[in-house]
């Protein structure tokens, strides 16, 4: 899903709303996540999931093709957790994409 289909599933689930404001919404939303995620902050949406900013320290890696020495930089991620009411959900949604299953266009 990309930030338009989420915006579109808000707007046809809140008709009373105008569009903007729904992308307003959703751009406030993220820029906080994103905010919050820079100053260290763990972010938390109940039932949803967890994202939290995980140090990978530098390292030597092997380039796979050639088997040469690589040094891997230091670097952030910041992956989900899945949240509680949440198992399975992303092995049901692999299986749907891969019949062809996705967003809101047509």
């Amino acid at each position: 899903m990309i930030k338009s289909d989420l915006v579109w599933r808000i707007r046809q689930q809140n008709p009373h709303l105008h569009h903007k404001d729904v992308e307003k919404i959703v751009d406030a939303i993220f820029d906080e996540i994103t905010a919050s995620l820079a100053r260290g902050e763990r972010i938390e949406l109940r039932g949803f999931g967890a994202f939290s900013i995980k140090v990978r320290e530098a390292r030597t890696g092997r380039n796979p093709k050639t088997g040469a020495l690589v040094q891997v930089p230091k670097r952030a991620a910041s992956p989900l957790q899945d949240g509680a009411g949440n198992e399975g959900a992303a092995q049901s949604a692999r299986r749907v994409n891969r019949r062809g299953g996705g967003g809101h266009r047509e």
